[in-house]
């Protein structure tokens, strides 16, 4: 087996300042890279007034990529056998991908090849496929119309040369399985964070190209517009870490047009500025133009906070952290800023704590199960958290739309997929011994629980040696809005902290306000179906936290002076 080529590319923050190349240096084959070249700048746009040809109106980027993808072919092997390109919309993302599978038809050695056509829905993956057939009917001298056979009543795309095939396929299991292609074009990778199983489906491609060694898989996407989750959080931070130098041996290039972690998640929000928009549109003064993004955004801004960051998300390649809403709790706005990565381990936890309560929020086979201990730090009086949730198998199969952020939850260790019916309560029970064992528990009003469906929890709990006393039912709906505003104050103020995990992130973003009267309501029914289980047990826990409890401690005589003088 040949050695991988080297993807790296440690200086991209410096290179998308300056406006050079993301292309690391690669030991091409210069004959194939140029004819390669050639096919591309001839194919001509055909949903563009004078269908100018592609040498005229794309960036030097793309053609970067056609030199990568199709002069690496060393011995009969493709030596940049992925690509996973991160680009914001309006930069010939689509069309540029259609063209990079034509390319590679007219290139094509392979008899009866398959490519492949495919995103979360047919109708997106219809899109780079019309292109393509425009491309053909387009071109001028009529040699692309003489060789290749559109059959639009089937979505394919014959050569018939070489009796290979290019057709849409549905982002489906079973569709995909079997197929063994050649070239496939995955298009808008980002969306399929809400596809249950999406990663096997991927995984299925590309264990049909293994026994192709000049296969080619395209991945071109924007950046999500709601927290990246799913097989495409999974794909990009692999990418990312390709890029990085941290990933060794890979097979995926990685060309990803995003603007440093400095500038997206700075105070300032350095990413409005206009100009520095350039470095992260590649294909600018051609297919997008800077003017009328500033317009666009201008009215995404005054639509408020949520669109603005749907706008950058895809404009951009802003990466969204909570996704926001116009009906969203205030705490949300300020709780990355509250991240504190250091109370991700329980134990660190515990030694940082004076005092620790419990807030606990479940509900049925379809929900979460979901707990917050609330500590208060030794010295400084801050309110520390640490959450955890719980469900059963039940809710990856009747919740399919969110499967694949709960198993990413899972796979960070925030969420724990129950083996048995009982094992959560069984969980739950033991932290909260944990606890009591350390004599941090209060005597009264530890526990929080919400008033339904605790009898099964609160009778493991007696067992354990809870009393009845450290028990408390906490009132939901609009009796919540005490600790709900509480909460915020100290988000705002610095004077809370969290573990920074993508489960509570999920969760807080998923929280809606319904004004009642005076009161503010956060409840499952003004969330819909969306899971918030760990972010009303963090509310039960401000409830009790809120009284300024001291922990059970057993004081020993010795710590009396006045016992070890008469001793």
């Amino acid at each position: 087996m040949k050695q991988a080529w080297d993807f790296a590319c440690p200086d991209w923050e410096q290179r998308l300042a300056d406006g050079r190349s993301l292309m690391p240096d690669l030991p091409l084959n210069a004959d194939l890279a140029r004819t390669a070249v050639n096919i591309y700048n001839k194919l001509r746009l055909p949903d563009v007034p004078g269908t100018p040809t592609l040498g005229e109106a794309s960036g030097e980027w793309l053609r970067d990529i056609v030199r990568a993808l199709y002069g690496s072919l060393v011995d009969g092997e493709r030596m940049v056998p992925e690509l996973f390109c991160l680009v914001p919309k309006k930069n010939n993302k689509t069309t540029g991908g259609a063209a990079l599978l034509l390319t590679g038809m007219v290139m094509n050695q392979r008899p009866r090849a398959e490519m492949i056509y495919i995103a979360p829905t047919h109708e997106i993956a219809d899109i780079a496929f019309q292109q393509t057939a425009g491309m053909i009917e387009t071109d001028d001298k009529g040699y692309l119309q003489k060789r290749f056979h559109i059959r639009q009543h089937v979505k394919q795309i014959v050569d018939r040369r070489t009796k290979a095939i290019a057709r849409v396929k549905t982002f489906d299991m079973k569709v995909v399985t079997g197929s063994k292609p050649s070239i496939v074009l995955l298009d808008e990778l980002h969306l399929m964070s809400s596809i249950a199983q999406a990663s096997r489906v991927i995984g299925q491609i590309r264990g049909g190209m293994i026994t192709n060694p000049e296969a080619i898989l395209v991945m071109i996407t924007t950046q999500s517009d709601e927290p990246p989750s799913g097989a495409f959080a999974a794909e990009l931070q692999y990418a990312r870490g390709v890029r990085d130098g941290r990933v060794k041996n890979s097979r995926m290039l990685p060309i990803l047009y995003e603007f440093p972690e400095a500038v997206q998640n700075s105070e300032e929000m350095l990413w409005r500025n206009p100009s520095l928009w350039k470095q992260v549109l590649p294909n600018l003064g051609l297919s997008v133009h800077l003017d009328r993004l500033v317009r666009d955004y201008e009215e995404a801004r005054e639509k408020g906070a949520e669109e603005e960051r749907r706008w950058a998300s895809q404009h951009l390649n802003i990466e969204i952290g909570l996704g926001l809403h116009s009906d969203q709790w205030i705490g949300a706005r300020y709780w990355e800023q509250a991240a504190d990565e250091t109370l991700s381990d329980f134990d660190d936890f515990m030694a940082r704590c004076e005092v620790i309560v419990f807030g606990l929020d479940g509900g049925g086979l379809d929900d979460l199960f979901g707990l917050c201990a609330l500590g208060r730090e030794t010295g400084t009086g801050r309110w520390i958290a640490w959450n955890r949730a719980w469900c059963q198998p039940d809710v990856l199969e009747r919740r399919k739309d969110i499967a694949e952020k709960l198993t990413d939850y899972s796979d960070d260790g925030d969420l724990v997929i129950c083996e048995t019916l009982t094992q959560d309560i069984e969980d739950i029970v033991e932290i909260i011994r944990k606890v009591s064992n350390a004599d941090l528990l209060p005597a009264k009003a530890a526990i929080g629980l919400d008033p339904l469906g605790v009898t099964t929890l609160i009778d493991a709990l007696t067992e354990a040696g809870i009393t009845e006393e450290q028990m408390v039912a906490i009132p939901q709906g609009y009796r919540l809005s005490g600790a709900i505003w509480g909460l915020e104050r100290k988000l705002k103020d610095d004077t809370f902290a969290h573990g920074g995990t993508r489960l509570m992130a999920f969760c807080v973003g998923n929280a809606k306000c319904e004004q009642r009267g005076n009161a503010v309501l956060i409840t499952k029914a003004t969330a819909g179906r969306a899971k918030i289980d760990p972010l009303i047990a963090t509310y039960n826990a401000v409830q009790l936290m809120s009284r300024n409890p001291e922990a059970d401690a057993l004081t020993s005589p010795w710590e009396d002076p006045e016992f070890r003088i008469s001793a």
